[in-house]
């Protein structure tokens, strides 16, 4: 098992008894099945991005809740290449958790990989979006109307609704997330 995989896991079992909750009534919540819940919780499935957005909406906590270690120093430097991406949509869609959600400061920050013609749709989800292009081009398809970022351009927006990160070249693009809730 994967570390990754393990803190998940962990997060997940611990988020879930914390509320009382059964499998079943977390099922019942997140619409992600009681089979599936009992898999992550026990290690033996790693989650993908879209159902681990679903549990996290369902439970009315941040995407990174999952993902956090609990033991966290004061000064932490990171380097992308030691990070263990979550993986969707037949690996290429790559996200990378730099900086966790923390309560107080009610933010996360991720980076994003895209293979070349990968299309990735993001549920609806609390807080806002705030992009970065780092490498290549990004066209972001919120509720039909499409925006088109390349290099070093960035875009705000409500993550209220579902929208789509496309990479409609032939190279790698790689964004900047930082996503930002409400009090």
């Amino acid at each position: 098992m994967e570390f990754i995989q393990l803190v998940i896991a962990n997060n997940l079992a611990k988020m879930r008894k914390m509320r009382g909750l059964s499998l079943d009534g977390l099922a019942e919540l997140t619409g992600v099945s009681k089979a599936m819940l009992a898999q992550i919780e026990n290690g033996k499935s790693n989650p993908s991005v879209t159902t681990l957005w679903k549990i996290a909406n369902g439970m009315q906590v941040s995407f990174s809740a999952f993902l956090k270690d609990t033991d966290q120093p004061q000064i932490e430097k990171i380097n992308i290449d030691q990070l263990t991406p979550l993986v969707d949509d037949d690996e290429n869609y790559f996200v990378y958790s730099v900086f966790p959600f923390h309560p107080d400061k009610k933010f996360e920050i991720y980076t994003v990989d895209l293979k070349p013609g990968c299309r990735h749709v993001s549920e609806k989800h609390l807080g806002e979006e705030y992009l970065l292009v780092q490498r290549g081009k990004l066209t972001l398809d919120i509720q039909g109307q499409n925006f088109e970022l390349g290099t070093n351009e960035a875009l705000k927006f409500n993550a209220n609704t579902e929208h789509m990160y496309i990479n409609a070249t032939e190279e790698l693009t790689r964004f900047y997330l930082v996503i930002a809730y409400p009090d």
